[in-house]
């Protein structure tokens, strides 16, 4: 008898570890290839984990639903989104299968943190933040990109930790709210002036009409909002400069070459100095929440944990 308990075990150690019973006889790498799945939102992102093929996660999943009689993902056009019984069987097989990959062997030994997040917050408000934590011996490695490529890597294992404008969809890791980011309208005080002297001026938007604009971006996503939200229109303008990234807009608009939508925290070391004006004071300026993203397993790493919550202690005061 002990020895067939023993064979069993062997087969499937999950109800030893458990403490009960978990699928029987299911194959463990379907279980891992579930988990990989559930964890990252996507069979894509999780195949370079597993270090198999998509359509062998696509199969892998497939006999797994056959085997459990349902269905464990609903399609989307860009990854999956689990069901309810997707997520109660990854909270049930979660530990056990950590446990197995060895986590724990590793648990409390740091390494480089792997930070990602857009490049001019990262400069001016969160290496900053994190400086204490390198003094006291915490490695980063730092990435800077747009949410969307940032939270594919993430899904990759590239990233520990990604600060991100929104939370993604279908994906099961945790997220905490950070900041909320205030956007401002501003421009170099010669054009402050000339603007003021328009005899258009009590038609804040008329009198911009005939002031260079300055953007990142074509279809200039952040003022397009700025208008919407606090003049209730549409900003119809072409801009007169594009540049890469809002870097590049702020030192445009310092050098006088028109007006801009900028976060706060980008320019308010400008606006103290007296180098940028602001154009518009309305009482509730637009904000942009950014979330701090977790990749899950990266707990396992100690420093991961400090940085998130030095970020988290700070981000209030940007």
């Amino acid at each position: 008898m002990k020895d067939q308990t023993r064979a069993a075990d062997q087969e499937n150690p999950l109800p030893a570890i458990a403490g009960k019973q978990l699928l029987p006889h299911t194959d463990l790498n379907l279980l891992r290839t579930f988990l990989a799945v559930h964890r990252t939102g996507s069979f894509t992102a999780a195949a370079p984990q597993l270090g198999l093929s998509q359509p062998t996660v696509t199969a892998q999943i497939r006999t797994l639903e056959q085997q459990t009689g349902r269905e464990l993902f609903t399609r989307l056009p860009r990854g999956v989104e689990p069901t309810p019984y997707a997520h109660e069987l990854a909270a049930q097989i979660a530990a056990p299968l950590d446990t197995l990959a060895g986590l724990e062997d590793t648990a409390g030994t740091a390494g480089p943190v792997h930070l990602a997040g857009p490049s001019e917050l990262l400069c001016v408000r969160v290496l900053p933040a994190l400086a204490p934590l390198i003094t006291e011996g915490v490695q980063l490695r730092v990435a800077q990109g747009l949410p969307e490529p940032l939270i594919e890597e993430m899904g990759a294992g590239r990233h520990d930790l990604v600060i991100a404008t929104r939370h993604p969809r279908g994906r099961t890791w945790e997220s905490v709210p950070l900041t909320d980011e205030e956007y401002l309208l501003v421009a170099a005080p010669t054009w402050a002036e000339r603007v003021g002297q328009h005899p258009h001026s009590g038609d804040l938007c008329a009198a911009l009409r005939e002031v260079p604009m300055v953007t990142y971006a074509e279809d200039l996503p952040i003022i397009r909002r700025y208008w919407r939200t606090i003049f209730n229109k549409q900003h119809t303008a072409r801009a007169a400069v594009t540049v890469p990234n809002l870097y590049a807009v702020l030192s445009a608009v310092n050098a006088g070459a028109g007006y801009s939508v900028l976060p706060r925290s980008l320019c308010q070391d400008h606006l103290d100095t007296g180098q940028l004006t602001l154009l518009h004071d309305p009482e509730e300026a637009p904000l942009n929440t950014l979330f701090l993203l977790q990749r899950p397993g990266a707990e396992a790493n100690p420093d991961v944990l400090r940085v998130r919550e030095r970020l988290r202690e700070t981000a209030h005061n940007w």
